[in-house]
């Protein structure tokens, strides 16, 4: 029998919530996940801080390519998810909080 070799990750989860908290007051807000759209890549450029290039991400037709954003407060993305659905299981291609919520200073958990 083929051993199975193990798989590193390379992340860390701080804590679950069902909502964004944010780090200064602690207050926490309801998100909502939704489509990345075309008019949404001006917001997510290298030169605005994202480290990937998400117009690829959303330009390849084998990838979903969704946003977290707080409710009622569309228009600030706070993070991106892409992943590509395979015959028995789901790969998560790229994953990326928004610039404001890395690092010390972060804005939201």
């Amino acid at each position: 029998m083929k051993k199975n070799k193990a798989i590193q990750l390379d992340f860390v989860i701080d804590k679950l919530t069902d909502s964004i908290q944010n780090t200064i007051s602690g207050d926490s807000f309801q998100t909502e996940i939704s489509r990345l759209t075309l008019a949404d890549l001006k917001k997510v450029t290298t030169k605005s801080g994202w480290n990937f290039n998400w117009k690829q991400e959303l330009n390849n037709n084998n990838r979903e390519v969704f946003k977290l954003t707080i409710t009622n407060n569309p228009n600030i993305i706070q993070g991106l998810l892409s992943y590509t659905i395979k015959p028995d299981h789901i790969y998560m291609d790229l994953l990326e909080s928004a610039p404001f919520n890395l690092g010390h200073k972060k804005l939201y958990d």
